[in-house]
């Protein structure tokens, strides 16, 4: 009977095991599937300026121009902007340096225009110590707290399409009981922390709404030896991706706010990816040929290209 038993219980955690497999490799699948379909060229982004509204370390002889402070919010909001991978990161803050390095190489700085600038700045910082004391033992905790304000600008029109602010903080605490235990002096990377905290916060609202257009690419040459579209693999595309082509749509103005804006293209045909080639994302392109439809090579111009739905 107990032989029967265990029989059994080691054919339902057979059944049990296979069933878990099955699950995990289930949800890898659809997790692979998500990340193929999500396809994304990168955006152009410029970080304008970051400053440093508070009065914190503004001395005498202190320099908005050269503030510290600033220019460190400035580096970590970068700094996450790119590992995110999501955008093509534009120079502003330091453009100067850039031109006289090119002037030394003899060659001229090629500019970019950006998709989106951000602008941002510290608007609340400080520093507090608290305290407990008791008979036998006290403690210590530094706190320091830092708001942080973005504005996300469509550098086109000018809009401001996204607007937030966030806190952060970061403390140190110290314990000492009968005389023994640690004591912590002055610790200036809590100022780094709490800064970095505050932004964190913001960054994800930042992607998401640098990448809420629709997906786009556009075609970069089309004659006898092929048809070239920008985008590579960096970006999601691979060889059998299919995309619809579409025909620009009018542009016209809004009378109540005076803005041009594009009305949404025509569908006019498909490609599909027979290669993709470069070597850097910012170098990347994809060679295609039309299944449904046809472009004017003269007018490339007046097409761009969607993720077909």
């Amino acid at each position: 009977m107990n032989k029967l038993i265990l029989y059994l219980l080691g054919i339902w955690l057979g059944i049990s095991s296979l069933a878990a497999q099955r699950t995990v490799i289930q949800v890898e699948a659809e997790k692979a599937s998500q990340t193929e379909t999500s396809k994304a060229l990168k955006r152009k982004v410029a970080i304008s300026r970051f400053s440093n509204e508070t009065q914190y370390a503004k001395g005498l002889f202190y320099d908005k121009n050269n503030d510290p402070m600033g220019k460190q919010a400035l580096d970590i909001l970068s700094a996450k902007l790119a590992a995110s991978g999501k955008f093509l990161l534009l120079e502003r803050n330091d453009m100067d340096k850039l031109q006289e390095e090119s002037q030394l190489n003899n060659a001229e700085l090629q500019k970019i225009g950006a998709d989106y600038l951000i602008l941002g700045s510290i608007t609340e910082f400080g520093r507090k110590n608290v305290g407990d004391q008791r008979v036998f033992s006290c403690t210590k905790t530094q706190i320091v707290e830092a708001a942080v304000t973005i504005r996300l600008v469509d550098a086109k029109t000018g809009l401001i399409i996204y607007s937030d602010e966030a806190k952060g903080d970061a403390e140190l605490k110290t314990k000492e009981t009968l005389g023994i235990g640690g004591q912590a002096d002055y610790d200036a990377t809590l100022s780094d922390k709490a800064i970095s905290a505050a932004i964190s916060k913001l960054v994800e609202n930042v992607i998401n709404k640098c990448t809420d257009k629709p997906w786009r690419a556009y075609f970069l040459a089309a004659d006898d030896n092929g048809i070239i579209i920008s985008g590579g693999q960096s970006q999601g595309i691979s060889t059998g991706d299919i995309f619809a082509v579409k025909q620009r749509g009018k542009t016209v103005t809004n009378p109540q706010t005076g803005i041009k804006f594009e009305l949404p293209g025509k569908t006019v045909g498909k490609l599909i990816v027979d290669a993709v080639q470069g070597d850097m994302p910012e170098t990347e392109f994809s060679v295609v040929s039309m299944t449904e439809g046809e472009i004017n090579p003269e007018n490339l111009n007046e097409y761009y290209i969607e993720e077909a739905k």
